[in-house]
């Protein structure tokens, strides 16, 4: 699903939860400000794991090398499924396999 807005800013995410750090209520900041008490919420909690006051989830540094390594990863099954269909192809070509027979 597309966004529908852009994302905020992190200095932003930052001082609204600085303010709920602070004794103000999610709920309030979310009818004060934009964001919803769901999002707050889980600024908070993201917040609380990069800190480490809570070891419930990953962390964003975590979170941000799990993307890089699946990213990773897919490019290199995609490298490798090249690799082999062009040996396929050269091994065929050089006579070494028998052309398969196709209907």
């Amino acid at each position: 699903m597309p966004r529908t807005r852009p994302p905020y800013p992190l200095e932003f995410k930052r001082q609204i939860v600085e303010l709920v750090r602070a004794g103000r209520s999610m709920r309030e900041l979310a009818e004060e400000f934009e964001p919803c008490y769901e999002t707050i919420r889980n600024w908070v909690r993201q917040a609380n794991r990069d800190e480490g006051l809570t070891n419930s989830g990953f962390t964003t540094q975590e979170k941000e090398e799990l993307r890089k390594l699946r990213r990773e990863n897919r490019q290199l099954k995609l490298e490798r499924e090249i690799l082999a269909k062009a040996a396929a192809w050269f091994a065929r070509e050089a006579g070494s396999l028998p052309r398969s027979t196709s209907s």
